[in-house]
This record gives structure tokens, C-alpha cells and sequence, in this order.
């Protein structure tokens, strides 16, 4: 369903972003999923120390948006985000998220992931459902 991508060309498309001041980092591209990490340190944390439930919502569009570019001609087409739910199940202060987003529908004008952030531990930290924008690219 992807594009045959490398890894380290989806990391290098997001130096000086967001994505690159937060530290997430793509670690697998599968058949209909893509996964990232992020750590929770002094970029990602709230007042209290815990991890921003912004942050995470950060990470689950990364993952969301990234996957849809990865489904599209990119020569045609751009993937943006339409909208995004998350629902924040635990906190984190230390170490590490992982987010894995799948492909719910892909449409040719939307499609749908659902993203579960979890913890070292592998306990869920958030879950999250992201709509991207499929639109034509202005020439």
C-alpha cells in the first residue's frame, strides 16, 4: 500500500520542523502502518512534568499525515490534516512514547488512522483518530 520509502528519507523530510524540535523519529513503515517515537523531556512535558497532551497529538498527526503521504503520488497530490480526536489514558514522565498509526480508510479524497501512543511498558498513553485531506497539488 506504501510507496517503497527508506526510512531515513521520511526522517530527513521533516529536519527543521516540528517534528525535528520534538526528537520523533520514524522507526518502521509496515504494509499499512507507520510508527515513531518520541521522547517525553523538557520539549514535550507541561508544567507539571507530565507529557503534553499537545505532544501527543503532535505525534499521532506526524504519524497520520506522514502514512497518507506515503499513500499518495506525491507528484499530484498533498496530504493535510482535516481533523483529530485523541483521548489521553495515562501520563508519562520519563523515557519514551511509541505511536503506530493504521490505515482505517484511504479513500480519494480522505483517509482515516487510528493511532495508539503507548509507553515503554507498552501501556496505552493515548489513542487518537486522525483525518487527512487529500487535495490536488497547486502547480
Amino acid at each position: 500500500m506504501f510507496k517503497k520509502v527508506d526510512l531515513n528519507a521520511v526522517q530527513e523530510r521533516s529536519k527543521n520542523t516540528m517534528i525535528d524540535r520534538l526528537g520523533i523519529e520514524f522507526t518502521e513503515i509496515g504494509e499499512d502502518y507507520l510508527c515513531a517515537k518520541m521522547p517525553v523531556d523538557e520539549r514535550t512535558v507541561q508544567v507539571y512534568g507530565i507529557l503534553h497532551g499537545g505532544a501527543s497529538v503532535t505525534l499521532a498527526e506526524t504519524l497520520g499525515s506522514f502514512g497518507s503521504v506515503l499513500c499518495v503520488d506525491s507528484e499530484k497530490y498533498i496530504a493535510v490534516g482535516l481533523e483529530i480526536n485523541a483521548n489521553h489514558i495515562r501520563s508519562v514522565t520519563e523515557g519514551f512514547v511509541y505511536g503506530r498509526a493504521t490505515v482505517i480508510h484511504r479513500g480519494k479524497s480522505t483517509h482515516i488512522w487510528d493511532i495508539k501512543i503507548t509507553n515503554e511498558a507498552q501501556q496505552l498513553v493515548c489513542i487518537s483518530r486522525h483525518t487527512v485531506a487529500i487535495l490536488p497539488k497547486k502547480s
